[in-house]
């Protein structure tokens, strides 16, 4: 067990914790909520020891050993892959080293052999005898090729190092594991990987993520940090998400009695229930649910943004066609000959293993790139708009928020423009604010609104959720879904693309896959997975 005892924390005026009380205890796995800047991070650094609070303790159960994925990609630079995975066990590394010491000795005697022989105990206790095979298959499971396990961190690119250290944190069975953002920079199969390595994970896991899925997947609570306090749900994100929505339009509904509200929540607890039961978790872990209490759901004090999509005019039949379209990269092919029809109201999911292929895709669509060979066409009614994964140049003006929105609207009306920020929760003297200022979430609401304002028919975004909260994302995932127009779009966020696309197309550098199917269908597929693995093998 970990819990943290009347800590507060607060800079300058600003006050981040008051006097929080809470628990995490063994067998479940938290995920902590909040909006961007609420402290999620700042939280389990108070955690792991890394910032002290101004008042209040943290006590951990004695005997206990902490595990925390680090954030620094450069700390372990000279030191082997496979070192840096065992090192995640400071005292069985500990023991390593010593033995080594020992061993090394050109003047061994008989003391020495009496310290090894100790040391040789302790290692053994620690299963230390098991350590490298144990940490190869942490890595392998991660992506991460056997080649690369004796090579130094320093030669490795940042994408793998994240892998490695996330082995790290999970490596050696700890009794409590902290994760801030475990899935950044994992593909999809592997943050399925994690999934699963973590539902079989036995002890305390604190995670903090903006993936919805990830969330719902291995949480059997939600901790939400809103004005300074945490407080504890049982069940996972998407459970704490509808329950607080359902209790917040039984607060606006003065009229509805309480007896009709309690068998409200009462009907929803045992849908929810029933469908957690189709769900990878585990058996205990879904029963929670079962015990929880009416009175625990509470309507969430959290604001979403009012996303809202409209088409300016309705697309004819002829959408979108693309014939033959190649481009190569610096390293090879990023894909080749790839054909695709798109139709009216298609909502295509794009994903690769290399996301510079999507990026270039996108941008060839848009006229940002050319390609090397193929032609693509759209229709005579399809007005487009594009939200490109990088968007800095957008920002490098000192124009305010109001007159930076003001650029891309016909309708110059200062009410007008202000009502689109205030969609994207920009509102007081937040809409004076420099455009060159803005943090990457910020950045991305202005372009959101930008979006809105664009009303196009065809839309092209490249991961659109990142730099978001949790409730921005879900509000962008609720207007996709309801937007009548087409979207080909790609996401890391696997709720997102497995609730908004209606086709999947994957590139290739040797080719493509395109299926009309959800995405998990594509990813469990069988004959999917026989024909990408074809196309893997004569890539080889």
């Amino acid at each position: 067990m970990i819990s943290a005892n009347n800590i507060s924390l607060q800079y300058g005026k600003r006050v981040l914790f008051d006097e929080v009380n809470i628990s995490f205890t063994a067998g479940n796995c938290y995920g902590i909520i909040g909006a961007n800047g609420a402290g999620k991070s700042t939280f389990l650094k108070i955690l792991t020891s890394e910032i002290d609070a101004n008042s209040g303790s943290v006590y951990i159960e004695p005997g206990k050993r902490v595990s925390f994925l680090k954030q620094d990609h450069f700390e372990f630079d000279k030191i082997s892959v496979l070192d840096t995975v065992l090192m995640g066990h400071k005292s069985l590394w500990k023991v390593k080293e010593a033995k080594d010491v020992i061993y090394a000795k050109p003047d061994f005697d008989e003391a020495d052999g009496l310290k090894a022989a100790d040391l040789e105990e302790k290692f053994a206790e620690m299963n230390g005898w098991n350590s490298d095979s144990d940490a190869a298959a942490l890595l392998s499971g991660l992506g991460i090729e056997e080649k690369e396990h004796y090579k130094l961190m320093e030669e490795l690119p940042g994408n793998l190092k994240v892998r490695i250290l996330l082995a790290q944190a999970l490596f050696g069975n700890p009794d409590i594991l902290i994760l801030d953002e475990p899935t950044n920079d994992l593909d999809i199969r592997t943050v399925v990987w994690l999934e699963d390595f973590l539902l079989e994970f036995k002890n305390t896991v604190i995670v903090v993520s903006h993936d919805r899925h990830f969330l719902d997947t291995v949480c059997t609570n939600v901790a939400d940090i809103d004005f300074g306090k945490i407080k504890l749900f049982t069940g996972n994100y998407t459970f704490w998400y509808e329950s607080s929505q359902l209790a917040l339009r039984q607060r606006n509904n003065q009229n509805k009695k309480a007896e009709e509200k309690k068998k409200e929540l009462l009907e929803f607890i045992t849908r929810f229930s029933a469908n957690a039961s189709k769900s990878k978790q585990a058996t205990s872990r879904r029963k929670l649910l079962d015990k929880i209490n009416i009175d625990d759901i509470q309507p969430s004090s959290r604001k979403y943004p009012a996303i809202i999509l409209k088409q300016g005019r309705d697309a004819g039949d002829q959408i979108l066609h693309v014939k033959g379209l190649s481009r190569k990269g610096s390293d090879g092919p990023l894909f080749t000959n790839v054909d695709l029809n798109v139709t009216r109201g298609d909502k295509i999911a794009v994903i690769a293993n290399d996301s510079t292929a999507i990026t270039a895709f996108f941008d060839i669509l848009m006229g940002e790139q050319k390609a090397d060979n193929g032609t693509f066409t759209f229709g005579e009614t399809i007005t487009t708009a594009y939200m490109p994964n990088e968007n800095q140049e957008f920002f490098d003006t000192s124009l305010n928020l109001l007159d930076w929105l003001r650029q891309y609207s016909e309708e110059k009306d200062e009410v007008f423009i202000r009502g689109f920020l205030g969609k994207m929760l920009f509102s007081g003297e937040e809409i004076f604010k420099s455009a060159n200022v803005l943090s990457g979430g910020e950045k991305v609401r202005c372009m959101t609104s930008r979006l809105m304002l664009a009303e196009a028919n065809f839309l092209v975004l490249d991961e659109p959720t990142n730099h978001l909260d949790l409730e921005s994302i879900q509000a962008m995932n609720n207007a996709l879904k309801d937007y009548k127009g087409t979207v080909i779009f790609t996401s890391h966020d696997h709720e997102f693309v497995q609730t908004v696309a209606t086709k999947v197309l994957e590139l290739m550098p040797n080719g493509h896959l395109e299926k009309m199917m959800s995405f998990d269908e594509y990813l469990s597929n069988d004959k999917v997975k026989e024909q990408r693995e074809a196309l893997i093998s004569a890539l080889k």
